[in-house]
């Protein structure tokens, strides 16, 4: 099996078309297609179904395509080992994050990074902790800063960053502001509330909470930014329960601390894969972060 041809199969499968894959990687498309039926032909199972506008995996294609990413990221990782020890640093390095993470300042450390390995090309995108965590493990991310979804696995391991308590944050003129007591869940049972989109780690842990306490609650208003949930709070459209340094970020909100609740708290991690197929650049990365540059 040739690594092109998966290098291939990949790009194929994300783009869903072969079109826009064989413009990507810069190949024909006559030369994509063989390169596919090829691979097909040695696997012994069609990977695609085609149509006229679009393609789609098969079941065997679904099954190759994960292990197909977790080879090419070892390629890759061997390839930037070996450019290591020869003393550069080069590359890529794909990093995830939620927004607004506990534990490390994502663009000082990036600033630090590419300051001391310019040959580097660094790519960044945001996501919920759930979607990044798979995007780890399957390869598709060196590493990714986000709220711990799960226990660690063969293909995904996390390193502690931060923890800290849930807090409730309202407008000064709310009723629970003028109450000035920390509320428990069955206090909030008849809010509005602003949240993130359910695969936020801050999300995940409110409803965890919630539903722990036996409270249904309603989530009226959902955003996808740190500043827009604000934003709202700030004209006393709902009340949040963000963890406790959002409360930094807009001074004119009231916050007051969740009671009795011993799930409310925010656990930010460093997920990466196996050691063996951490590449150089996320490892160069944890460095900086551990010697404190984020």
């Amino acid at each position: 099996m040739e690594l092109r041809h998966l290098q291939h199969f990949v790009a194929v499968a994300e783009d869903q078309h072969f079109t826009r894959a064989a413009e990507r990687l810069l190949v024909s498309q006559s030369g994509l297609s063989a390169s596919i039926r090829a691979l097909e032909r040695e696997l012994r199972a069609p990977l695609f179904v085609r149509t006229t506008r679009r393609v789609a995996l098969t079941e065997a294609g679904r099954a190759l395509l994960g292990e197909a990413r977790r080879v090419l990221a070892q390629v890759r990782a061997a390839h930037e080992a070996v450019a290591a020890v020869q003393g550069v640093l080069r590359g890529t390095l794909s990093l995830g994050t939620e927004q607004c993470v506990a534990g490390v300042a994502v663009a000082r450390l990036l600033a630090a990074f590419r300051h001391r390995h310019p040959d580097v090309e660094i790519r960044l995108r945001q996501a919920g902790s759930g979607e990044l965590a798979e995007e780890v493990a399957a390869g598709r991310l060196d590493l990714a800063f986000a709220y711990r979804t799960q226990e660690d696995t063969e293909q995904l391991r996390s390193l502690p960053l931060d923890g800290e308590p849930m807090t409730v944050l309202c407008h000064p003129g709310h009723r629970l502001a003028a109450a000035g007591a920390p509320p428990a869940p069955d206090d909030l049972a008849d809010e509005v509330f602003v949240d993130f989109h359910p695969d936020w780690g801050p999300r995940r842990i409110t409803d965890a909470v919630f539903a722990s306490a036996g409270v249904r609650r309603t989530v009226a208003l959902e955003v996808n930014d740190v500043h827009g949930l604000l934003d709202l709070l700030d004209e006393d459209l709902g009340i949040a329960v963000v963890p406790r340094h959002f409360r930094h970020k807009r001074p004119s909100l009231t916050p007051l601390p969740l009671r009795g609740t011993v799930e409310s708290v925010y656990e930010t991690v460093a997920l990466l894969p196996p050691e063996q197929s951490t590449s150089p650049a996320a490892r160069a990365l944890m460095a900086l972060l551990e010697t404190g540059s984020g």
